[in-house]
């Protein structure tokens, strides 16, 4: 089960890190850093944590996978964001911020998924 445990790891933390990556630049690859400045900052930081959960997932994958969760809501603070943070986001923005979100939900899921499988029952 351990070994399942940490190939679902591998297979999750190269997409999670591009995701971050992705993330943290997204306001200058879309180009809404002047029309959206505190969603820009929000993504930028947003972006640098998914990056250091993807790092952690890396470094030590058994201790990280409480943090599976955290994944998950930074999900779906990304998808929903540009409504309360933004002020009238555009589509490129809204769609932006759901192609990001729901990656990070999906990868969340597979992590807490595989923590509960790997976890000994009482």
């Amino acid at each position: 089960m351990l070994t399942w445990s940490y190939r679902t790891s591998h297979q999750t933390r190269s997409p999670s890190l591009l995701l971050g990556l992705y993330c943290a630049a997204s306001p200058w690859i879309v180009n809404y850093t002047a029309s959206q400045p505190s969603v820009a900052t929000r993504n930028l930081i947003m972006g640098i944590a998914i990056g250091l959960l993807a790092l952690g997932f890396t470094r030590a994958p058994e201790r990280m996978y409480g943090l599976s969760w955290a994944m998950c809501a930074l999900g779906v603070w990304m998808i929903v964001s540009p409504w309360i943070v933004g002020s009238g986001p555009d589509a490129g923005v809204v769609w932006n911020n759901i192609v990001i979100g729901a990656p990070a939900v999906v990868l969340g899921l597979v992590c807490a998924g595989t923590a509960a499988k790997a976890s000994p029952r009482p």
